[in-house]
């Protein structure tokens, strides 16, 4: 017997399919007009131009590559000052689907340990809704250069890292498994893991696409999801900002530069023996007991 048809009553929303991804992105300084604050050690981002990091670039084209193969949906995460939105709106443009910023002034000077803290802390509520397949983040960003909030969101939320990856080779959705290739000082390494995991993207790994005209219109106008810390479901704001950043910068400095110029060699006409005769001249003249100690080693 069928079931009364009960009026008034949407019918329940379908389940969700495909994947659940997540890439964690970070609003940048242009490295180019970077200024340090002369007391606090830390970057000053008032009337500095802003870029989304370029690594995390790659890793978002890399989740919506994923994305477009295999279904589901990309949601970008940021942690950072209200203007951060903006990358976060560049980032819907690329062809995101969803947008989230957690800003509060108590992240502000958060060292390696407290983005991590925070960033996984959001993730977890994100989680809530959704199991997540996979985080993605960039290999590290180009204000701080540590690449270690990609290592330390895993850490914390217990799952499988693969950092430094150059490419993906396959995904077992049945299995839930993925298989990617991994740079290492000693080649590439080829690694298979359980989902859900997450990936630190290298630069090059991809081409970044262009946004449609479609993805630009809907990001102007897409909501995206602010919360505060918590909001974010931080419990702790001791473990946030500056009061839970045990990482403290002594000092900061730019590199005086060299008084000396380059030299150079003229090559034209010169066949290669010349030329690498020349340049061994130029070496010892400039180091004669490097011309003496490399003499006593032949003899």
């Amino acid at each position: 017997m069928d079931e009364p048809i009960i009026e008034g009553l949407d019918p329940p929303p379908p389940a969700p399919t495909g994947l659940n991804i997540l890439v964690c992105i970070k609003q940048v300084p242009d490295s180019a007009q970077i200024r340090v604050h002369p007391v606090t050690n830390t970057i000053m981002r008032q009337g500095v131009p802003t870029i989304i990091n370029p690594y995390d670039l790659f890793a978002l084209e890399e989740a919506m590559r994923l994305r477009d193969e295999y279904g589901g949906q990309v949601t970008v995460l940021c942690m950072g000052p209200p203007m951060a939105e903006d990358a976060l709106r560049r980032a819907l443009g690329l062809g995101a689907d969803r947008a989230v910023l957690i800003t509060d002034r108590r992240f502000a000077g958060s060292d390696t340990l407290a983005t991590s803290f925070a960033l996984a802390t959001a993730l977890g509520k994100i989680a809530e809704e959704r199991a997540i397949d996979i985080v993605f983040t960039g290999k590290q960003t180009i204000d701080g250069d540590t690449a270690q909030v990609g290592p330390g969101i895993a850490r914390r939320m217990g799952l499988n890292q693969l950092t430094y990856v150059s490419a993906i080779d396959s995904l077992d959705m049945g299995r839930r498994s993925i298989v990617v290739r991994r740079r290492s000082e000693g080649g590439v390494q080829v690694l298979r893991s359980a989902l859900p995991c997450l990936i630190t993207m290298l630069e090059d790994s991809n081409v970044v696409r262009r946004g449609s005209i479609q993805d630009m219109l809907r990001a102007a106008r897409a909501p995206v999801t602010i919360w505060s810390a918590e909001e974010a479901g931080v419990e702790d704001p001791l473990k946030c900002g500056l009061r839970g950043s045990p990482t403290v910068v002594k000092r900061v400095f730019a590199p005086s530069p060299r008084e000396e110029s380059a030299e150079m060699v003229t090559v034209e006409g010169k066949d290669p023996a010349r030329i690498g005769d020349a340049i061994i001249d130029l070496i010892f003249a400039r180091d004669p007991k490097l011309e003496v100690a490399l003499t006593a080693t032949a003899s």
